[in-house]
């Protein structure tokens, strides 16, 4: 039999483990969530530049795309001046999507750019825009620069972005084109690094068009090797693929394909979530995908991408 002392030692127990439970619970609720996407917005621009202004009924693609994923942070990658990046930002807002804080970055290229549109204080900005190379005894610029900022997603949470729009795989007569994105990358991976090298584990995204493919030199680059290596995030599809590839080695076949090349006529994925290894700690991965809408491509060749993220160090 169970003295009364016992039977109260029990009690008090499990009044314990039960407070500890619902602390626990309490802290999961309560870390917020929010989502970073990145979007190349083809040639959004307006008609002061020398390419076509973007057509009414595929800036409303567009802009159906970024409600629909209802980013905290957007990365933007083909948008025009700031006059452009400012109006698309004021028609979401008209829609009920809110950005208070911007930046756009200018590179080389003189018709479209890099921007991030930001629900959360930009606490700090360190745009890249005078980048170069040397190539075969030829100075090149960086084309689009790019964006860096410092963004506090909540009072005891920030992180850094770097949103980066390489060389296309449009032939040009300068130089090769894949041999000009690898140096480009290189670039972009000394700026990654700069950033590790002062705190390891620093919360880092890197996202954005990186016009290639996984396995291409310029990608393998900026994700890099080792502690400093970027994971990956690797969004898909949510259309219920969910089994792993029969060759070993090799991801899921799920569908993960971000842009289609008309000259190839070919669907790649080419636009990128990276994450250091600080910032995957608070990586939630269910809420990490490719948008998939009817007509997409009314928008873009491209589709947006999303990462989802706890606002809170683990």
């Amino acid at each position: 039999m169970y003295s009364l002392s016992m039977i109260s030692s029990r009690r008090a127990h499990s009044r314990v483990a039960w407070a500890v439970l619902l602390a626990s619970a309490a802290l999961l609720r309560g870390a917020e969530i929010f989502h970073v996407a990145t979007y190349n917005v083809e040639n959004y621009v307006d008609a002061a530049g020398s390419r076509p202004p973007k057509p009414a009924a595929a800036k409303a693609a567009i802009r159906e795309s970024i409600r629909a994923l209802r980013p905290d942070v957007l990365a933007l990658q083909e948008i025009g001046s700031t006059n452009a990046l400012l109006e698309l930002r004021a028609a979401l807002k008209a829609e009920g999507l809110d950005f208070p804080h911007w930046e756009h970055v200018a590179g080389f290229d003189t018709n479209i750019y890099v921007a991030v549109l930001s629900r959360f204080p930009i606490v700090a900005r360190r745009p890249h825009s005078r980048e170069s190379f040397l190539l075969h005894g030829r100075r090149f610029r960086v084309s689009r620069g790019f964006a860096e900022v410092d963004i506090q997603a909540a009072p005891k949470y920030s992180f850094t972005l770097i949103a980066a729009h390489l060389k296309s795989r449009r032939p040009i007569a300068e130089a090769d084109e894949a041999e000009m994105r690898e140096q480009e990358a290189l670039i972009l991976r000394g700026i990654i690094d700069a950033r590790l090298r002062v705190n390891p584990d620093a919360n880092l995204v890197v996202l954005g068009d990186l016009n290639d493919v996984k396995d291409s030199r310029s990608t393998r680059i900026i994700i890099g090797r080792g502690r400093g290596a970027l994971t990956d995030t690797r969004p898909a599809e949510r259309n219920g693929d969910n089994q792993p590839s029969a060759v070993p080695g090799y991801g899921p076949r799920n569908i993960t394909w971000t842009h289609f090349y008309g000259k190839e006529d070919t669907y790649s994925r080419i636009d990128y979530i990276l994450l250091s290894r600080g910032m995957a700690r608070e990586w939630n991965t269910n809420g990490t995908f490719v948008l998939m809408l009817p007509n997409w491509g009314v928008a873009s060749d491209h589709r947006p991408i999303v990462a989802s993220f706890f606002a809170e160090e683990r």
